[in-house]
C-alpha cells in the first residue's frame, strides 16, 4: 500500500492511465484486506485484556460477554480465512451466470426459474447488482435457459462455487396426480473480462462477414449489411452482433465478444481445472449433481462435494446460501 502511495505521488503516475487504474484498485483491495484483519485483530487483543480482568475480579458478567464475543471474533477469523481463498486471478471480478434446464421437461424449465429467484436473491443480501442478459423461456413454464450478470466484489470468487448440476426432489405441481418428479439445472459461471485486460488478435486470423439485420423493424432493418460476423480462423470461434445500428458499433461489439471467448479458452489451457470442466462437462442428469434439494419424502439441502447438509430447503432456496458456498470455498 505505501510503495502504491509512493508511486502515486510521482509526477509521470498518469503517463499510462491504465497501469495507474489497476494499481488503484490494487490499494483499494489491500485496504479492505488490512482494515478487515485490523478489526479482527483489535478486537482480539480487547477480549484478551476483558479475559484478564474478568478472572481476576470473579467477573461472571463480563466473564459471560466476552464469550459472547468470542463467537463475532471466530465469524471474522473465518470470513478471513475465506477471503485467502478469493486470490484467484480472476476472483474478485464480476461474474457471468447462466443456468440450463436439464432433464425433465417443464418440470426442469421450472426449477431453473426457482435457481434464478435463488441467485438473485442472494445477490440482493450481499448488495450485488444483477441484470438478467439473455433468456429463453420454457414451453409451459420458466426457462430453458437464462444468463445474468452480477456485478460487485468477490461476485466470481464466490460464485464459482455454484458451478455443476443441481437437482430438485418435489411433488410436481404440474401433475395432477401429485406424483413425486426428480429434476435437473446446469449451473455455469464465468468471469466478466474486464476491459483493461489487453488480448492480441491478428486481423489476418479473422473472416469478417457483414449480412442485413434482422429484426422486429424500422427504416434501417434490412435496408443495410450493418450486422457483423466475425470467424476466428485458428480457433473456430464465431461470434456475430446485429443490435447496433450502425456496422462500426457492431463491430466493436463482436470484437468485445472475441476478445473475452479468446481470454477464457487461454484461462482453460493455463488452469487445468478449468480446462477438465470444459472438456468434459457433465450430463444434466442423474448421477452428476453438486447438490440436491429434497422437498418429499424429506426435507434437505446436501451438498455432495462438501457433505454439507441443511434441512431448512426454504431458507436455501429463499437466497441463503453462504453456508454452503464458504464450506465449498475453504475445502478446496
Amino acid at each position: 500500500m505505501d510503495e502504491i502511495k509512493r508511486l502515486s505521488e510521482q509526477g509521470d503516475f498518469w503517463n499510462d492511465q491504465r497501469r495507474g487504474g489497476e494499481l488503484l484498485k490494487e490499494k483499494t483491495g489491500l485496504e479492505r484486506d488490512v482494515d478487515e484483519f485490523t478489526k479482527a485483530f483489535t478486537l482480539l487483543e480487547e477480549l484478551e485484556i476483558l479475559n484478564q480482568l474478568a478472572e481476576e475480579e470473579a467477573d461472571s458478567e463480563t466473564l459471560a460477554d466476552v464469550v459472547a464475543k468470542l463467537a463475532d471474533l471466530g465469524q471474522m477469523v473465518t470470513d478471513l480465512e475465506l477471503s485467502k481463498m478469493l486470490s484467484g486471478p480472476n476472483d474478485a471480478s464480476n461474474a457471468l451466470l447462466t443456468i440450463n434446464a436439464g432433464a425433465g421437461g417443464t418440470e426442469a424449465c421450472d426449477w431453473a426459474q426457482i435457481l434464478l429467484r435463488m441467485y438473485l436473491r442472494w445477490c440482493e443480501r450481499r448488495g450485488y447488482r444483477t441484470a438478467i442478459l439473455d433468456e429463453l423461456p420454457g414451453d409451459g413454464a420458466g426457462f430453458k435457459n437464462v444468463t445474468i450478470g452480477v456485478e460487485g466484489h468477490h461476485a466470481y470468487g464466490f460464485l464459482r462455487a455454484e458451478n455443476g448440476v443441481h437437482r430438485l426432489v418435489r411433488i410436481s405441481p404440474f401433475d395432477a396426480n401429485k406424483r413425486r418428479h426428480t429434476s435437473f439445472a446446469s449451473v455455469y459461471v464465468y468471469p466478466e473480462l474486464a476491459d483493461d485486460i489487453d488480448v492480441s488478435i491478428n486481423e489476418a486470423d479473422l473472416r469478417v462477414d457483414t449480412y442485413r439485420a434482422s429484426g422486429a423493424g424500422g427504416q434501417h432493418v434490412n435496408k443495410t449489411e450493418s450486422a457483423i460476423r466475425i470467424t476466428h480462423m485458428p480457433t473456430g470461434i464465431v461470434v456475430a452482433c446485429q443490435n447496433e445500428r450502425s456496422q462500426h458499433k457492431n463491430r466493436a461489439m463482436v470484437m468485445k465478444m472475441l476478445k473475452a471467448r479468446l481470454y477464457d479458452l487461454e484461462l482453460q489451457k493455463r488452469q487445468k481445472t478449468l480446462d477438465d470442466e470444459n472438456a468434459k462437462k457433465q450430463r444434466i442428469e442423474w448421477g452428476s449433481q453438486i447438490r440436491s434439494y429434497v422437498l418429499q419424502p424429506y426435507r434437505l439441502v446436501k451438498d455432495v462435494r462438501t457433505g454439507m447438509e441443511i434441512g431448512d430447503v426454504d431458507r436455501v432456496l429463499d437466497g441463503d446460501l453462504d453456508g454452503l458456498i464458504k464450506a465449498y470455498l475453504l475445502m478446496a
